[in-house]
This record gives structure tokens, C-alpha cells and sequence, in this order.
């Protein structure tokens, strides 16, 4: 592994605790509204997304590639309407699919073939983040803004669990 792309790991792990901490915020917001399906969503959200931090830590242990922790900015998105976290959630995971594709060309690059394959499980759980996303717009346009529909969908949401990502690593 070449030290640009242990480099862009290691800012992988804060982005992907980042992103935690942009959930939970997220969360927090929901719980204020008392849209408690839509704070469990996206408590499950923030578990996920600290999982794919522990997951790229590990792939670099498990290569002798040292671990830099960086810190964690505070999210600074206000959130005025139900729909305002729905929206940045989408924003930021293009945003994030966009640095993993960072990581997988400089890994391309040198022909790091192990990094390229560990990575594309991330690739594919970014078109599903990016996809979940925009459904939970998609629906929330369609449905959220009618109370019941609120109501309903916030519901659906407290039905989501928890299950932990399953990738081998090298």
C-alpha cells in the first residue's frame, strides 16, 4: 500500500466518524420533533457508518499500515424543516461516495489490487446509501407532508434494526 493511499484511508476513518456524528445529529433533531422512527433510522444510520470506520481501521492493521485518529469536526447543518436532514443526508453521501472513489483510483493507480478489492464493497454500499437516501425524499415528498402520512412513514422508520456489515478482510 502506497502512503497516499494509507493517507486517504486514515481521512476515510474521520469522514466515516463524521458522518456518525452527523447522524446522530440528525437523530437528535428527529427526537426534538418527536419523530421517533425517524431518530431510530438515523441512530442506525450513525452505528453504520462508525461500523465502515472500524472496517477500514482493521483492513489497515491487518495490512501493517499505521492508524492516525484524527478529530471529529462538529456537524454544523441547521435543520429547520423535516425534510432538511433528508436532503443533506443525500448530499453527503454523494459526498462521500466521491472520496471512495478517490481512494480506489489512487489505489488503481499503483495497482493496489488488494485496497481496490477490500474497497469495492464500500462502492457498492455507497450506491445503496446514495439510494436510501434519495427513496426516504422520495417518499417523504410524496407522503411526509400530509400529517398521517408523517405519521405513518415515521412508523415504517421505527421498524429499521440494526445489523452489522459482513466483509472479510485481508
Amino acid at each position: 500500500m502506497s502512503k497516499k493511499v494509507a493517507e486517504l484511508l486514515n481521512t476515510q476513518i474521520n469522514n466515516e466518524m463524521y458522518s456518525a456524528y452527523l447522524y446522530l445529529d440528525m437523530a437528535v433533531y428527529y427526537e426534538k420533533q418527536g419523530l421517533d422512527g425517524y431518530e431510530n433510522w438515523f441512530t442506525i444510520q450513525a452505528k453504520e457508518e462508525m461500523d465502515h470506520a472500524m472496517l477500514i481501521m482493521q483492513y489497515m492493521q491487518n495490512n501493517d499500515m499505521e492508524v492516525n485518529l484524527l478529530p471529529i469536526a462538529k456537524p454544523d447543518k441547521v435543520f429547520e424543516k423535516y425534510e432538511d436532514p433528508l436532503y443533506a443526508s443525500l448530499e453527503h453521501e454523494k459526498l462521500v461516495t466521491s472520496l471512495i472513489h478517490e481512494i480506489y483510483g489512487a489505489a488503481y493507480d499503483i495497482r493496489d489490487f488488494r485496497t481496490m478489492k477490500f474497497l469495492d464493497w464500500f462502492v457498492d454500499e455507497q450506491g445503496e446509501e446514495e439510494k436510501n437516501a434519495s427513496d426516504m425524499i422520495t417518499r417523504f415528498e410524496l407522503f411526509g407532508r400530509d400529517p398521517k402520512g408523517l405519521y405513518e412513514l415515521d412508523n415504517e422508520y421505527k421498524a429499521r434494526v440494526y445489523s452489522a456489515p459482513s466483509l472479510v478482510l485481508d
